[in-house]
C-alpha cells in the first residue's frame, strides 16, 4: 500500500476522509480513502510520487480533522516478537524504497506512535520502550542521522498492534510538533472547568511559539463571551490579561478575586465593549454554529477585537461539509466588509469533542 496515513479523532474518520478527498483534489491528485469506524486514522491511497507531493504541499495547518499525516514507506503485518527492530531494518534496506522515495534517507528523528484509541493506549507503553532500540537500529543502517536534526524528514513507526506497523515519513516544515499530533496538557487543579484545556491547546496550536510573547502577553485586554464558570477566562488570567467575562451565569470566585476579571452579566450576543482596545475575543457558547460565526465575524469587522478563538458545534452528519460552509461564509464576509488581510485556521483539537475550534486574526 502506498499513500498517506492521517491521524484523527476516533469517530471522525469519514470527516477526515471527506476533507482529504477535497483538499487533495485541489492539488490535482485523485486517490481514494480507506476507513474503518473508530480506528482513529485514515489511509489515503495514491502513488508514491503523489504521496511525497502531498507531504510537501498538503498544508497540515489547513486540515481541520487531521492531527498529523505521513507518507507510507512500508507496511509490516507479521513482525516477529523476538526481533521487531531487525525486521524493520530488513524492510527499510530494500533498494526499491530509495528509488521510490529519494531524499528521505537519512531521517532526522523517529516517532513511535499509535492511533488514539483504547487499543492504541494499551500499546503506548510498548511504544515508549521501543523507541530507543528502534532509534539505535535505524542509525546502524544509516536511516537516521547520528544526532537529531529538524532539517531532515521525520520517520514515523505507527503501530496498529504489537506485530503490525506502518513505517513512513513527514517533512519537518509540514508536521505537528507533538507525538501523535497531540499536545500533552494537564488540567490545572484550580481551574473552574475542564473546558480550560480547549483554550490552552488552541493558543499552542494556533499561535507559533516564537510569536506568543508578542501576541499573548500580560496587560492585554480580552473578552470571554459565555464565560461562566470561567474555564476559558482562567487561561486569559493565567497569561496576565485583563478580562471582561460576559455571562448571566456565575463566575468562579477565585477568578474575581484576582482583580483581573470584570464580570458583566449580559447576553453574550448583545454585549460590545465601550473601547476599541480588546486584543483577544474568545467564545465557547453552546449555540448554533452559524450564529456564533456571524457574531465573531461582526466583532472583527467592527474593530472590536484583533484576534478571536471560538468553537463551532458540529452537526451529527456531514460535519466536514457543514463546517466548510460556515467558514466560507465567514471568509466572504471578512473579504467583502473587512479592512485588510486576515488569517483563518480551524482544527478539531484533541480536547474538543463534537466541535471545531476556529482562530481568526487581522494581519
Amino acid at each position: 500500500m502506498t499513500g498517506i496515513v492521517a491521524y484523527c479523532r476516533p469517530g471522525f474518520e469519514n470527516d477526515c476522509a471527506a476533507e482529504l478527498q477535497d483538499k487533495t483534489a485541489m492539488l490535482g491528485i485523485y486517490g481514494y480513502c480507506q476507513t474503518q469506524p473508530q480506528q482513529g486514522y485514515v489511509l489515503y491511497v495514491c502513488q508514491p510520487e503523489e504521496a511525497d507531493h502531498l507531504a510537501k504541499k498538503l498544508n497540515l495547518k489547513e486540515l481541520m480533522f487531521t492531527r498529523q499525516f505521513f507518507v507510507v514507506l512500508v507496511q509490516l503485518n507479521e513482525l516477529p516478537l523476538q526481533d521487531r527492530v531487525g525486521a524493520i531494518q530488513v524492510a527499510l534496506l530494500d533498494d526499491e524504497l530509495s528509488e521510490k522515495f529519494p531524499g528521505v534517507k537519512p531521517a532526522g528523528d523517529i516517532r513511535v506512535e499509535t492511533p488514539d484509541t483504547n487499543d492504541g493506549k494499551e500499546l503506548s507503553k510498548f511504544c515508549r520502550k521501543f523507541t530507543v532500540p528502534l532509534r539505535q537500529g535505524l542509525r546502524k543502517i544509516d536511516w537516521l542521522t547520528v544526532k537529531e536534526s529538524d532539517r531532515r524528514p521525520t520517520l514515523h513507526a505507527f503501530f496498529l498492534s504489537n506485530q503490525q506497523v506502518l513505517i513512513g515519513y513527514s517533512y519537518s516544515f509540514n508536521q505537528s510538533p507533538w507525538l501523535m499530533g497531540i499536545p500533552r496538557l494537564r488540567s490545572p487543579s484550580d481551574a473552574p472547568s475542564r473546558s480550560t484545556l480547549k483554550l490552552d491547546e488552541a493558543f499552542q496550536v494556533f499561535v507559533p511559539e516564537h510569536e506568543r510573547e508578542e501576541r499573548i502577553s500580560s496587560g492585554m485586554n480580552a473578552v470571554d463571551l459565555g464565560a461562566s464558570p470561567g474555564g476559558w477566562t482562567y487561561q486569559l488570567v493565567r497569561r496576565g490579561m485583563m478580562v471582561q467575562a460576559v455571562d448571566n451565569g456565575p463566575m468562579a470566585p477565585s477568578l474575581l478575586e484576582t482583580g483581573q476579571v470584570k464580570h458583566i452579566q449580559e447576553d453574550g450576543f448583545k454585549y460590545r465593549p465601550k473601547k476599541k482596545n480588546v486584543t483577544w475575543l474568545v467564545c465557547d457558547m453552546v449555540e448554533k454554529p452559524a450564529r456564533v460565526g456571524e457574531l465573531m465575524t461582526s466583532w472583527l469587522i467592527d474593530g472590536d477585537c484583533k484576534e478571536t478563538i471560538f468553537n463551532l458545534k458540529l452537526p451529527m452528519k456531514k460535519r466536514y461539509a457543514a463546517v466548510a460552509e460556515y467558514l466560507t461564509q465567514i471568509k466572504q464576509a471578512l473579504v467583502e466588509q473587512g479592512s485588510g488581510k486576515f488569517e483563518l485556521q480551524a482544527k478539531q483539537l484533541y480536547h474538543d469533542r463534537e466541535e471545531v475550534t476556529v482562530h481568526i486574526r487581522w494581519l
